[in-house]
């Protein structure tokens, strides 16, 4: 009896179990058609394992088997199923042969041409790997033959060193373990040269070798806790926030403190309001309720899975995470096209997370497209900014010709301006607003208000070292406010405000600097 082995069942060796009681039986012979071999040669030269271990698999399988590499004429005027396949199913149609696959379609095909089919049907466990998670394992980390653990909570863990004396074989096996796990439940996210990204489960597994890593690297990562925004005690003012006014988001913070938890908390916020939440990742790793779908970037782009996104219609959108120039300029297309839009994105400081920005979209449609930024650190929310746009000098700028678009960055919950953003000749400038609390107006009083005129300019001094802004009242009436430097103010007397102040003065109004 003869039997033809497909690519799909000798790359994963999934044909040895069957294979097993045919050995001991006489008159069995196997067949190798030769494009299966020029597909493994192909894939072992693309760096890839799978392919490798396939040719050895015919060599081990020549030693206790009849087998013969069988050649056929390609057709190339071939169209619809894989060409490739298709001289498959035509070599064991032609020597009479069962063909033996593991691909559903091929099976299907075959049996329509009364092709001899036996469907392989394997499922991978568990990888191994997985049994030395517990309870309070965030991570692990195998390289040079030792797995450490990551161990603890978010903000406060500990490595372990949970096994040394680890054979490169075993760690081979460990990958390749996930790595089929992955390829049978379709969840390899991304597969490069060298670089395996694969979701198996909650685990989020990274397998690198060479030439990518020097060596073979397997970590694992799976998240620890999941959390409701109710569990980050946010006060009633930020969610509020959050459901009738922040519509351009982003969470930002440090690798590990915790931002797609607190994003997950977000997108189960939304969809309790009753809102349509999509996401868009890669890899895959969010841990959400079924209602919520979750996209991969379409033929590895994310432009194109935005515009499936557009076409749905989804309230709010979580991109996780924002890396890339081109995932800024996709998150920002989204926000402008009207979506509510979550971003995630690594930062150390709060701030860095808006200078991510500056570059890549327009300076002045950075406001429209962010206005919230939330900063996660250890777990915990640590800052809070929102961002607007004021037509205003810059602080530290005196002149009111230097009057421009300024992006103000306040401090969410204190509501301080604690940064500006604007342009100055070609660049832009992001400077933190800085004051002397110890010297503020409210301390220091009004007494000593004194005012001097000149040809060119008019002094407002008071009796006071405080620098910082400082608003001029007429009779109690704000009239402006503006840099105030050693307890003075100066104008230029035919500007636009000197102008006020002298019809004030005219007027015999008292003039006041608080």
């Amino acid at each position: 009896m003869k039997f033809v082995l497909d690519t799909s069942v000798i790359i994963n060796e999934k044909v040895a179990e069957f294979l097993k009681d045919l050995s001991e039986k006489k008159g069995i012979e196997i067949l190798i058609p030769e494009i299966v071999i020029r597909e493994l040669e192909h894939i072992a030269s693309k760096g890839k394992d799978e392919g490798i271990k396939g040719i050895e698999y015919i060599k081990k399988l020549r030693e206790n088997l009849n087998v013969r590499i069988v050649s056929s004429l390609e057709n190339k005027a071939e169209t619809g199923i894989n060409r490739n396949d298709r001289i498959i199913m035509n070599i064991a149609k032609e020597n009479n042969a069962v063909l033996v696959t593991s691909d559903r379609l091929l099976a299907k095909i075959s049996e329509l041409y009364d092709v001899q089919v036996r469907l392989l049907k394997f499922t991978h466990k568990e990888p191994e790997i997985f049994k030395f998670f517990d309870e309070n394992t965030l991570s692990l980390h195998v390289k040079g033959g030792v797995i450490f653990a990551k161990k603890g909570s978010v903000g406060n863990f500990r490595m372990e060193k949970i096994l040394e004396g680890m054979s490169e074989e075993k760690i081979r096996e460990y990958a390749d373990g996930i790595y089929e796990y992955g390829r049978e439940n379709k969840f390899i996210e991304i597969e490069e040269r060298g670089v395996s990204v694969i979701q198996a489960g909650i685990f989020r597994v990274v397998v690198a070798k060479p030439p990518f890593c020097d060596g073979y690297e397997i970590t694992a990562v799976k998240p620890l806790v999941k959390k409701a925004l109710e569990d980050y005690n946010i006060a009633p003012k930020l969610l509020k926030r959050l459901e009738e006014r922040a519509e351009g988001i982003l969470i930002s913070g440090p690798p590990g403190a915790g931002k797609s938890t607190f994003a997950q908390g977000m997108a189960e916020f939304y969809l309790n309001k009753g809102k349509i939440v999509k996401t868009m990742e890669s890899p895959r790793d969010l841990q959400v309720r079924d209602e919520i779908s979750q996209y991969a970037p379409l033929e590895n782009n994310m432009e194109k899975t935005a515009d499936i996104l557009l076409l749905v219609r989804p309230d709010y959108t979580i991109y996780d995470e924002l890396r890339k120039t081109r995932d800024f300029e996709v998150f920002a297309d989204m926000r402008l096209a009207g979506v509510g839009m979550v971003g995630v994105t690594h930062s150390s400081k709060p701030i860095d997370a808006i200078q991510r920005l500056i570059g890549r979209v327009e300076f002045g449609m950075i406001p429209h497209i962010i206005d919230t930024v939330i900063f996660i650190k250890g777990g915990k929310i640590e800052k809070i900014y929102e961002l607007n746009m004021e037509i205003k000098v810059p602080h530290g700028m005196r002149d009111m010709d230097l009057t421009r678009p300024v992006i103000v960055v306040r401090d969410f919950d204190k509501l301080n301006v604690e940064y500006e953003l604007y342009s100055y000749g070609n660049e832009v400038v992001v400077a933190p607003v800085q004051r002397k609390e110890k010297h503020s107006m409210e301390n220091e009083g009004i007494a000593g208000i004194s005012v001097m005129k000149s040809k060119k300019h008019i002094t407002i001094k008071a009796n006071t070292n405080f620098s910082g802004e400082a608003k001029i009242y007429a009779d109690d009436e704000l009239l402006f406010s503006d840099f105030c430097r050693n307890g003075s103010v100066r104008i230029l007397r035919n500007t636009y405000y000197g102008n006020i102040i002298m019809d004030c003065l005219k007027a015999g109004k008292k003039i006041e600097m608080r």
